[in-house]
């Protein structure tokens, strides 16, 4: 069935979409910070994507796409930056509203030690497989950014906590893109190890994807926060 993948796209922006306008979130008057940070790691994943193709790290299975591309990417995947991050940033500003308290910030670092040292020590086993060593070695430049050069602004403890509950609906979405499969891995360039049939690079990627996307909404949140206090 072509339609699939468009479909499941679909389904991750529907629900965030419509509880966009809910008057405790406010989502929607967010929109103006979420769609820059959106695009612009929406272009950098892109470019990642192109070179993954190009590497045959992954492919996409022509029975499940409608066959549209750019690039040579299908519409789909392009899609895929889109609607993945709103959905991760809707969840992230939905668990800040529910629940504001930041009590375990003061741990949110050694967490970030922790998966920066991770980081390394994949690297140094999967060095040899593009997705494992692009993948990981994106996590740590992002990860040790935030933590070590970005002082202005601090959201790790939100950003782990909103992290966690993406992961719900990321083995929904990833389970069937990689079950059916929508995605086909090629196991020569990743570590070979899966949970389910979720590779293990997948949940660092969505990670980095999120933390990225994260970082730079907060980015130009407090842009605007420093123009109103100036003004």
């Amino acid at each position: 069935m072509k339609y699939i993948y468009l479909l499941i796209n679909i389904a991750v922006l529907f629900f965030p979409f419509i509880l966009s306008f809910d008057k405790k979130v406010n989502f929607f008057s967010k929109w103006k910070f979420v769609l820059p940070a959106i695009l612009i790691t929406g272009v950098v994943f892109l470019v990642w994507d192109l070179l993954f193709v190009k590497l045959n790290v992954w492919s996409f299975n022509p029975d499940y796409i409608v066959g549209i591309k750019f690039w040579g990417l299908p519409l789909e995947e392009i899609l895929f930056f889109l609607t993945v991050p709103y959905a991760c940033i809707f969840i992230y500003e939905c668990l800040n509203a529910y629940f504001p308290k930041d009590d375990l910030q003061k741990y949110s670092f050694s967490i970030s030690n922790l998966f920066l040292g991770l980081c390394i020590a994949v690297l140094f086993f999967g060095y040899n497989r593009w997705y494992t060593v692009i993948n990981f070695g994106f996590l740590f430049v992002v990860l040790a950014y935030v933590e070590y050069v970005n002082v202005e602004f601090r959201f790790m403890y939100k950003f782990y906590r909103a992290y966690l509950v993406s992961l719900i609906p990321f083995y929904i979405v990833n389970g069937f893109l990689t079950a059916i499969p929508v995605v086909m891995y090629n196991d020569h360039e990743n570590l070979g190890f899966r949970v389910g049939t979720i590779p293990f690079e997948d949940h660092f990627y969505l990670m980095g994807l999120l933390l990225m996307n994260i970082y730079l909404y907060e980015f130009f949140k407090s842009k605007e926060f420093k123009k109103e206090s100036i003004s």
